[in-house]
């Protein structure tokens, strides 16, 4: 079992949770559970981030082990997916920021996008996830670059 790719998915899962459960807790009004929520939210997506990182960096990304056929789709379903995810990152990095600073009004128009774009994120990363380590087990480990554009 992949463990370090296991771990990080079932973060991205549960920062996804949080942040669901965050959007519904404020749409109920309830701003201190609306907060909590979304910091640990933003927890776990940073656990994420930190053990991704980590793991790019020492030892690369996994390349798709599935049949030729399949690459190309693949391919331009992970450059969707990390789309999503930069945008998904930033808009909730800035996001956090308004919420820090009391501009309440920018932190809920951003939030909005930000929380629709993470909550499509999560699903796309498992489903990476799925075609990495459990449909198509058996890829090898290269850089990054060469894993995104199937070099």
């Amino acid at each position: 079992m992949h463990i370090l790719p296991t771990i990080s998915t079932m973060f991205i899962v549960i920062s996804a949770i949080f942040v669901g459960f965050g959007w519904y807790h404020i749409v109920k009004g309830n701003r201190d559970t609306h907060e909590k929520l979304m910091v640990l939210g933003a927890i776990f997506a940073l656990a994420f981030f930190i053990i991704y990182m980590s793991r790019t960096l020492f030892e690369g990304n996994t390349a798709f082990g599935g049949p030729d056929s399949l690459k190309l789709p693949y391919h331009l379903f992970l450059f969707f997916h990390i789309t999503l995810a930069t945008v998904g990152g930033v808009l909730g990095l800035i996001t956090l920021w308004f919420a820090y600073k009391k501009k309440f009004l920018k932190h809920k128009k951003i939030g909005k996008v930000a929380a629709i774009v993470w909550l499509l994120t999560a699903p796309t990363g498992v489903l990476v996830y799925v075609l990495l380590y459990v449909m198509y087990p058996g890829g090898t480990t290269k850089p990054v670059i060469d894993a995104i554009f199937g070099l």
